[in-house]
């Protein structure tokens, strides 16, 4: 599969939601596989690096390709083949949509997000 779309509607408004994701000391919280996570540049912008641990304890790096603050945000692996962007929908003044769609250029997605991660994201966020 090379690309993956996934979304699901969660009842915090778009701006909660995008600076919940957004932070990577939240990462490890909804993204199982992930123990921790840090960025280069605080507040985000388009050419900070994100960088995260797996469990078995590998190192991923990320580059900030394009921001929209409180919509959407992409990022490009340091593999210059794997995107992921995050794109918020306000659906009301208290709910949103978000779309994670993950891409690469060449090959397969190696380890492509679940719907189950989402509704995790979402459970925490509405409690």
């Amino acid at each position: 599969m090379k690309e993956l779309k996934l979304k699901v509607i969660i009842n915090r408004s778009s701006k909660e939601v995008f600076d919940f994701v957004l932070n990577p000391n939240n990462t490890p919280i909804w993204i199982d596989s992930i123990v921790h996570e840090e960025t280069d540049k605080w507040p985000v912008k388009v050419g900070g690096t994100y960088r995260n641990q797996n469990k078995e304890k590998t190192w991923s790096s990320y580059k900030v390709i394009a921001f929209q603050k409180d919509k959407m945000f992409e990022f490009l692996k340091d593999d210059n083949n794997y995107h992921v962007r995050y794109t918020l929908t306000d659906k009301s003044n208290s709910s949103c949509e978000l779309e994670y769609y993950e891409w690469v250029k060449k090959g397969d997605l190696d380890d492509p997000f679940t719907i189950d991660i989402l509704y995790k994201l979402k459970n925490i966020l509405e409690k």
